[in-house]
């Protein structure tokens, strides 16, 4: 009787595992699709230094990419008279151009020495742009200006505050038509939601005051 019984709840569990792995499956199959849509979701760029608008300046460093010429392939710095230096064409000037308009001013000049060039440009430190964080701050100097970059953002980037600071009285200075501007930033408020207006979209050379 007991070894029946064990037969019979052999043959069960066998089955029951079998179905199991049935309807595993599907979810697995199902996952294994999520996950590399997800993948490839993370891995398209949401906004890079080479958007169309943005103009190279002194002390960005650039990513000099021509297909199929390793020779002339290679990262440099803009100098601060706006210029970079490369093979066969020397000086070109970069500083106050967006990466696709050097990157065809190459190209142009390199039609003399390559067959039909391919140039890409890409800007891999944005050095030109920053802003300034002085004050009760931990770490005060000058920063990359990222991205649509807030106060707050910036702040974090400091590495907090001193037992000093009057975190109500932060403001950041500006220059607007050769005039200095102050902008107050409540910093308590910021952190809680409240006055969001405070917190605006930095530009290059502002200048942050934690009192």
């Amino acid at each position: 009787m007991n070894s029946s019984t064990g037969l019979v709840m052999a043959a069960w569990l066998a089955f029951a595992f079998g179905q199991a792995q049935e309807v595993r499956k599907p979810v697995a199959t199902g996952t294994s699709g999520h996950t590399e849509s997800s993948a490839k979701s993370a891995t398209t760029p949401q906004g890079t230094f080479n958007d169309a608008d943005y103009k190279i300046g002194p002390q960005d460093v650039l990513r000099i990419d021509v297909w199929k010429e390793a020779e002339v392939t290679r990262a440099v710095p803009v100098r601060p008279d706006g210029k970079i230096s490369l093979p066969l064409l020397n000086d070109v000037q970069a500083a106050g151009l967006t990466p696709m308009k050097l990157a065809a001013v190459i190209a142009d000049g390199l039609t003399k020495y390559i067959n039909n060039p391919q140039v890409t440009v890409t800007v891999s430190e944005i050095n030109s742009r920053r802003i300034y964080v002085t004050g009760e701050v931990s770490r005060a100097g000058a920063f990359p200006l990222l991205p649509n970059m807030t106060v707050l953002q910036a702040l974090s980037s400091s590495g907090g505050f001193t037992q000093f600071a009057k975190l109500k009285n932060i403001y950041v200075l500006r220059t607007e038509d050769g005039k200095q501007v102050k902008l107050p930033f409540n910093y308590k408020d910021a952190v809680h939601g409240k006055t969001p207006e405070q917190n605006v979209l930095l530009q290059a050379g502002d200048v942050i005051v934690v009192p």
